[in-house]
């Protein structure tokens, strides 16, 4: 009786020892380290280009900043110039964009300059896409080549793990985001021993990551927006639909991608798709206005500074603008992420819903808005509900999120994501 009971006892993951775990250290360190030097270079490296080309440059000239010509005239020349990277550097920068995720492909260490100046030059120019995607294959390239060479004893699969949390904790400031990411990344994959031991190498990566980049430059994600105070049963049912709508508009550019991008790769040539990619989206902005310009974190601090200083079709024109500058810079070869201009949609989504029903709070829209756009762009669920709660930072909103993301969820899952496969076929 008591061998039957063994026999049926649940079976206990065997936990990895310190011993094990504490030559990671140091390596994970470094890695941390470097790829959020990385990171900030190009982006300060990208902040006084743009400087020179949307203010310097136009105030030469007598013209206005951020007037119609001279979006169209940047704007294309961007495309001109990340062509020519494209085009001549070698590696040319890279694999297509729209086939390439969070998770990065290891590249060879010929591809990785290429891939960072382009991606320094969108960041500069204008286009809808973040840092994300290029920075994080940047940095897992270098971490496999370096600790190849440097520790070649180490499981191969460890280095592209490191760089990977490294660089999300950067991005956001915070290794708590990489956690999050690295176990969704986890639960997809077979592993050994507990979650915590498998954890433990990148959170440490990730831990130095954030605090290099804290200790630089002092990212902030927080929008100051109007406290809600306690949430109430109107601000839930505001979360539900607001996210729910926020999928359900996302959905769309997803399902308009692949077409898209086809419709630029019938171009053929870099020199034709990025800079009519660049004319495409001087056309965007000129409808929508300057703050659909660039990857879109200090346009929603713009936004957010003054909820009521747009109307609701102002609000609603430039979240359809950017969700169409999005689509149309990640499908003609621009080297960038789509996680930050999606933060933006949401974030013009949710005052939209404000300005159109006053009783919707506006942190409330926000947060709910970005979830739902998210979701659907990235599939990521831990990534959505963290970027959604921090740029509101009231502990309120974490209960609200939770439960809105699960009719936003069922609207997603299943559906076509916004990555394609080589063949210009919809990841699911």
């Amino acid at each position: 009786m008591v061998q039957d009971s063994e026999d049926r006892a649940p079976a206990v993951t065997p936990s990895t020892p310190a011993r094990a775990l504490l030559p990671s250290i140091l390596p994970a360190v470094v890695v941390g380290v470097i790829s959020s030097l990385i990171l900030v270079g190009v982006e300060v490296a990208a902040e006084q280009l743009q400087d020179v080309l949307w203010e310097t440059v136009p105030d030469a000239l007598g013209v206005g900043r951020y007037s119609v010509a001279w979006m169209f005239a940047v704007l294309t020349a961007t495309g001109v110039a990340v062509g020519l990277v494209v085009w001549k550097v070698p590696g040319h920068a890279g694999p297509d964009p729209a086939t390439v995720g969070l998770e990065a492909p290891v590249l060879p260490p010929v591809v990785l300059p290429g891939l960072l100046l382009a991606n320094a030059l969108m960041l500069a120019g204008g286009p809808s896409l973040g840092p994300e995607n290029p920075i994080i294959a940047a940095n897992v390239g270098l971490a496999v080549w370096l600790g190849g060479r440097f520790i070649p004893r180490a499981p191969g699969r460890i280095w592209p793990a490191l760089a990977e949390a490294a660089t999300i904790g950067a991005l956001f400031g915070t290794p708590v985001a990489a956690a999050l990411a690295i176990s969704e990344l986890l639960a997809r994959q077979e592993t050994r021993g507990m979650l915590w031991d498998n954890l433990f190498a990148p959170l440490t990566a990730a831990a130095a990551g954030s605090l290099t980049v804290t200790l630089l430059d002092h990212p902030s994600f927080a929008l100051n927006l109007p406290t809600f105070g306690r949430p109430g049963w109107s601000d839930l049912l505001a979360s539900v639909a607001v996210a729910a709508v926020g999928a359900l508009l996302a959905l769309c550019a997803v399902r308009a991608f692949p077409y898209v991008h086809a419709a630029f790769r019938r171009l053929r040539h870099p020199m034709l798709m990025l800079p009519a990619g660049g004319v495409v989206l001087g056309a965007l902005a000129a409808l929508g206005g300057h703050l659909t310009l660039f990857k879109g974190l200090d346009e929603i601090a713009t936004l957010a500074h003054d909820p009521d200083g747009w109307s609701a079709g102002e609000f609603a024109v430039m979240t359809v603008v950017k969700l169409a500058a999005l689509v149309v810079a990640a499908s003609c070869g621009f080297r960038g992420g789509r996680i930050f201009p999606a933060v933006f949609v949401g974030t013009a989504l949710g005052l939209c819903a404000h300005a159109l029903v006053s009783g919707v709070h506006p942190s409330v829209g926000v947060s709910a808005g970005v979830l739902g756009v998210l979701l659907a762009i990235t599939r990521q669920g831990w990534i959505s509900l963290f970027v959604a709660a921090v740029l509101v930072a009231e502990p309120g909103i974490i209960a609200l999120l939770c439960i809105a993301s699960l009719p936003a969820w069922l609207l997603v899952t299943g559906r076509p994501q916004m990555q394609l496969r080589k063949d210009g076929t919809s990841v699911r």
